[in-house]
């Protein structure tokens, strides 16, 4: 089964692949590699924005990281290489928080969960979940990612 009517099967629907809002590309392949730059959350076309621990709850964070994994697979999508996802390597988990918030790793299980759910074995990742006081145009989090992709 392609990851495209997996998608389909488990009722999902990707957004549409966000242009990048400074100098980047949303994605560079290089040598079987797919590094995917950092998504941010937008739900129902709203981006999340705030703080966990302050004005954004457990669950809404981790709505907002599988709200960045499914704009993770948009990239992917966009750029015609979901099929070819071999394995996901890496997530990198950013979590704009308070001082004394230290879930971190729940909220990303949001984005790693999804990946799981997606890709089954090929999903299970190494992965970081870091605190920062702030991120890009204030949104709750932000998730990047390495994936092994195959040959076209």
């Amino acid at each position: 089964m392609t990851i495209s009517a997996r998608l389909e099967t488990l009722g999902l629907t990707l957004p549409k692949a966000a242009a990048p809002v400074a100098s980047y590309q949303p994605l560079v392949v290089q040598s079987g590699w797919c590094f995917v730059s950092g998504q941010l959350p937008f739900v129902d076309g709203e981006l999340v924005t705030g703080k966990l621990g302050a004005d954004v709850s457990l669950e809404r964070g981790q709505e907002a990281a599988r709200a960045c994994g499914l704009m993770i697979l948009a990239q992917l999508e966009a750029a015609g290489l979901l099929d070819r996802v071999t394995q996901v390597v890496k997530l990198g988990g950013f979590v704009a928080s308070t001082p004394d918030f230290t879930d971190q790793p729940k909220v990303v299980n949001g984005a790693s969960d999804l990946m799981f759910e997606v890709f089954g074995e090929y999903g299970r990742h190494a992965r970081s979940a870091v605190g920062v006081p702030v991120l890009p145009l204030d949104a709750a989090v932000e998730v990047d990612a390495i994936l092994a992709i195959s040959d076209a």
